[in-house]
């Protein structure tokens, strides 16, 4: 097992102890437990171009109109647009947009009501999708408020929209999941000067400290730039 593992069943059995330690007749069951450093992994994230390309028209398939694909489409458009966790976008209704002003609300960890910005050619693209959606609900005879529909026309469950993006991103001969998509949100709006405390807002952060690891991702694509591009780096040509 991982150092990371041992730390996560160590802060189990911590959390266990706590609730022990509530009954004086428990305390032969408390002991000191070890502490385990471990190295935080690096974030995965799609690189800007790679986005820009998943994201062309010219990239657009003649089935757009079919309401599979749309779905699909709209749900890695949002996820990486708003930073969205896949558990919130699950729970995007049509009343949670806000096309109007371009603006999203959702509830994260903690039952923490935010809103997000969603941008302007995604709102443009939004309004087409709804069209699509309203046609697919009134076929299937849904009644569903989600902003997402599976084949019958009921809520889409967290699970798919996992399988889904990964299956729409391996279409686009790509290779992400929901949480990839969040990582590039933040990574390019930290890249392209966003403020790390406007980003722990969008993300829905409790600690800074958490929005603070993408510092060290865009150092590392600082570094492989700079290794590549000067002649002092000490890199091998």
């Amino acid at each position: 097992m991982s150092n990371r593992s041992l730390a996560r069943f160590l802060s189990a059995l911590s959390g266990f102890q706590r609730y022990l330690s509530r009954d004086s007749d428990n305390k032969q069951c408390l002991f000191k437990l070890p502490r385990i450093k471990y190295s935080g992994k690096l974030p995965a994230f799609v690189p800007q171009g790679e986005v820009r390309r998943l994201f062309d028209p010219v990239t657009i398939q003649p089935d757009k109109g079919k309401y599979a694909y749309w779905r699909d489409y709209m749900m890695v458009v949002l996820l990486y647009v708003t930073g969205l966790r896949r558990e919130e976008l699950a729970k995007l209704t049509l009343a949670n947009l806000d096309l109007e002003r371009g603006l999203a609300t959702t509830i994260g960890k903690g039952n923490k009501e935010r809103v997000v910005p969603v941008g302007d050619s995604t709102v443009a693209e939004l309004k087409d999708y709804l069209k699509v959606r309203e046609a697919f609900s009134q076929q299937m005879l849904g009644s569903a408020t989600q902003l997402f529909l599976n084949k019958f026309g009921k809520p889409l469950t967290v699970r798919s929209i996992d399988r889904l993006v990964k299956q729409f991103s391996k279409t686009q001969g790509m290779s992400f999941t929901p949480h990839t998509l969040r990582h590039s949100f933040a990574t390019h709006m930290l890249e392209n000067g966003a403020n790390l405390v406007l980003i722990k807002e969008i993300l829905g952060h409790a600690s800074l400290s958490t929005t603070q690891k993408y510092t060290h991702v865009t150092a590392e694509s600082m570094k492989r730039v700079y290794r590549k591009a000067h002649p002092r780096s000490g890199a091998k040509g």
